[in-house]
This record gives C-alpha cells, structure tokens and sequence, in this order.
C-alpha cells in the first residue's frame, strides 16, 4: 500500500510539473488605438509570445461597416502627427517585399481586420518571424495602424490599403 501511495504522489508532482511548463507565458504587449484625426476607429490589440510565434488579438470599433481594413506594424512608436503619418513606414527590418502572411513579407505585415454589420472587428492570428522584447523582428515600441481601405498584399511598399484611421504603440505591458 505505501508504494502505490508512493507511485501515485510522484505521477501527480510529474503531472504538476508538466502542466506549469506547458502554459508558460512569454512577453506580453499591448496597443491602445485611438483615432487619427477625423475618424472613429479605436481598440485594443493585445500581443503574446507564444514559442516562435506571437499570438495577436485585436477588437477594434468605429470601422467602415462591412470592409476590410489594412492593419501594419510601423517603423515608429509616434502617434504624435495627428494622421499617424509619425509612424513611418512598414516595419520592415529583413528589407522583404509587401505581402500576406503565406508569403515573404514585411515583419509589420499583418492580416486585414474585417468589420462587421456595425463596423466593429474581432480578429485573433499567429505571427511568425517576430519577437516581443528582444531581436531585430522585435514589435515593441512600434507604431500600430489601421488603414481606411483593404491591403491588397500587392503594391509595394505599402499595399494601397489609404489613409491611416487609427494609431497606437506597442508597449510591453
């Protein structure tokens, strides 16, 4: 009887051990978007390092109803202009080329919010080949935009995806 008790008492510890290892969170960041001026479009957009991805979560509201959005990681954590044109460009630092994620891409390359019936958008998406708190790939500190129109992963370097609506920074957190 004490060695099954024995046994049972070290598979439970063993258990326990593996499930804390399992759930181990990496770095969290997050962005609070806020309008640029004249617009509406405003969320929060949470980020997980989850391995060699980063999980992503946005929920974001005051979109043109039924469109899809152009969604980047910019150069500069500057929301400072008023149009979010102080983010700079893409945040781009392996020089790719524009384009979805199945392809080769800029590291701010993310995937198109789509709004709902009352311009409100939930999305949730895995990134590859960025970081949260250290390396070159690394999003922390980098602007956040939601464009007006969709990106259409093709015109370099931007994907013609018009004006940015909203801003935010990515702050560890």
């Amino acid at each position: 009887m004490k060695i099954h008790h024995t046994v049972t008492l070290l598979a439970a510890a063993a258990l326990l051990s593996a499930c804390g290892t399992m759930g181990a969170a990496g770095p969290k960041a997050v962005a609070t978007l806020e309008p640029t001026k004249g617009n509406t479009a405003a969320g929060t957009v949470t980020f997980e390092q989850k391995g060699d991805h980063v999980l992503v979560t946005a929920r974001v509201s005051g979109l043109k109803p039924n469109q899809e959005h152009g969604f980047h990681a910019h150069e500069k954590g500057d929301c400072s202009s008023g149009d979010g044109m102080s983010t700079g460009g893409h945040f781009n630092p392996t020089a790719k080329p524009h384009g979805p994620q199945h392809a080769e891409h800029h590291a701010g390359d993310l995937p198109g919010l789509k709004a709902d019936a009352s311009g409100k958008a939930e999305a949730s998406f895995q990134l590859k080949g960025v970081s949260l708190g250290s390396g070159a790939a690394d999003l922390v500190g980098k602007g956040l935009i939601v464009h007006a129109g969709p990106d259409d992963y093709t015109t370099q370097p931007t994907g013609n995806s018009g004006g940015r609506i909203a801003c935010g920074v990515i702050k560890l957190g």
